[in-house]
């Protein structure tokens, strides 16, 4: 099999893996902190298995990385609880907006007239997520959700920055922060019923763990464009999976927000494709 087909099928396979991320996390019956917590530990044990302890070097971009990793997983969980599945990988797949603006201070990259039109499309999608008459519970999981936009985008420049160095210790490094942050939540009471305990491993071994591994094997030969689009498979899926299952279903303005945001990152990732290639 060719490299840039492997890559695809695996970048394909995390998107899959990392789609099931709001059902798992609305099948825990458990403190949001304390499955954040859990679930990180779980990764941990699967990222050891590959994971190489001499390209640690513990450089600022290495555990800023890792302290931005921490903070998605864990607005991400609590998001996922407080509002739903649709509004929270929506508005955490904001995070090119942010990644565009934040990349101008610290990559000194050149954000384009094009980017921008984007990036005032998708806010406007963003807005759109905050007409609905909402409860304060439901309004602390869209502002936590785009909290969690900011931290990913962030975690991604300083990943960006690692890119002659090794961007996956700053993952395992996430995790064990966010294990080591959220004990005395995971102390205070643990799921008694069976369901939560396989929804928590498959969040750990697969949705977090394996996703992760094979999208860092899969981005060393997938093209720019590739390793942008793919993964918006995620934010489709995710709300979906919910609908399905737990019978959760978007309003009608998040649906509108989100399908304006999703439209904006699909043309801010073929713009930059386009720009890229126009270097090479």
């Amino acid at each position: 099999m060719k490299p840039q087909t492997e890559a695809i099928m695996f970048l394909i396979s995390a998107a899959v893996l990392w789609s099931f991320g709001g059902l798992l996390i609305k099948s825990v019956m458990w403190n949001p902190m304390a499955i954040a917590g859990m679930r990180s530990a779980i990764a941990v044990l699967v990222l050891l298995l590959v994971i190489r302890k001499d390209r640690f070097t513990f450089s600022f971009s290495q555990m800023a990385g890792a302290v931005f990793y921490s903070a998605t997983m864990i607005s991400f969980v609590c998001a996922n609880k407080l509002t739903t599945a649709a509004n929270a990988i929506i508005l955490q797949y904001t995070a090119p907006v942010y990644v565009a603006v934040f990349g101008i201070w610290l990559l000194k990259e050149t954000v384009r007239p094009s980017d921008w039109i984007v990036i005032t499309a998708a806010i406007a999608g963003i807005c759109l997520f905050f007409i609905d008459k909402v409860s304060p519970g439901n309004l602390l999981g869209n502002i936590l959700a785009l909290a969690s936009g900011v931290t990913f985008a962030l975690m991604i420049v300083f990943l960006r920055m690692q890119k002659d160095g090794y961007p996956l210790g700053s993952i395992f490094m996430g995790n064990v922060i966010t294990a080591l942050l959220m004990i005395p939540f995971m102390f205070r009471a643990v799921p008694k019923d069976f369901n939560s305990w396989i929804a928590l491993f498959l969040l750990g071994v697969f949705q977090l763990g394996l996703s992760y591994l094979l999208y860092s094997i899969a981005i060393k030969s997938a093209t720019a464009l590739e390793g942008i689009m793919i993964p918006l498979l995620e934010p489709i899926l995710n709300p979906l999976w919910v609908l399905l299952f737990l019978d959760e279903k978007p309003t009608a303005w998040a649906f509108i927000g989100g399908s304006v945001v999703i439209l904006s990152l699909m043309i801010h990732a073929k713009i930059k494709s386009n720009q890229i290639g126009t270097r090479q």
